[in-house]
């Protein structure tokens, strides 16, 4: 009986050493990242706005934790970029601005967007959501040359 009592808690031991180790490593993996999409293209306000805005791109953003990294491409506007931020608000719909990106190329028809962000608890929820976009602004488009919004 003694013996069988010693392979238990021998037994017990081990299964609650595999656990810790497992649950260890999983630690050190850090918090779970998220990836987002999203593709840039032109959406006029008004009718007035067809003939200033063009171009296209793309971008991915990963979530992980709170924080929110954004890195992208776009190409064709008609006229220089000027500011790309991260907004709030459905899909077609204007909304405030957020946070700013940074334009790796400024003054020019195409370039790079990147940006790392801590968002708030509403912010993550908002992404999810799918109420977050990225907008591109540019000379003769100051109110948004592209838009993205940001989907899982």
């Amino acid at each position: 009986m003694n013996k069988r009592r010693g392979w238990t808690a021998l037994a017990i031991f081990m299964i609650a050493a595999a656990m810790l180790a497992s649950g260890a490593a999983g630690a050190q993996d850090g918090p779970k990242k998220e990836t987002f999409k999203a593709r840039l293209s032109p959406v006029p306000i008004d009718v007035s706005m067809m003939s200033t805005i063009a171009g296209s791109g793309s971008l991915t953003a990963t979530l992980s934790g709170k924080q929110l990294t954004i890195q992208g491409t776009f190409a064709g506007l008609r006229s220089p970029a000027t500011t790309a931020g991260i907004h709030r608000g459905a899909k077609g719909i204007p909304g405030p601005a957020i946070a700013g990106l940074d334009l790796r190329v400024t003054k020019a028809e195409k370039g790079e967007i990147s940006g790392t962000l801590e968002l708030t608890a509403d912010q993550i929820a908002d992404l999810k959501s799918g109420l977050l976009y990225v907008q591109i602004e540019s000379e003769r488009a100051p109110d948004g040359n592209l838009w993205g919004w940001v989907l899982p």
